[in-house]
């Protein structure tokens, strides 16, 4: 299996990372917008949300390679 991937669970991973990226989003909004803020925790969801979009575009890489002709 050298070279190859399972395509089918590479987009299942992206779809749960995106999932999770968006609901990450949405907890980083609610914070922001209620009176008390955390920014410690914000801070981390913040990191959190970077740490997945970098995993997203690796496996959209996987998934969707450049071609160079």
């Amino acid at each position: 299996m050298d070279g190859e991937f399972d395509e089918a669970a590479l987009r299942l991973r992206l779809a749960e990372l995106e999932n999770e990226h968006r609901a990450l989003d949405e907890e980083v909004k609610a914070l922001t917008m209620c009176g008390v803020v955390d920014q410690l925790k914000v801070m981390r969801l913040k990191r959190r949300k970077l740490a997945l979009k970098d995993e997203i575009f690796r496996v959209a890489d996987i998934l969707n390679p450049d071609i160079i002709a």
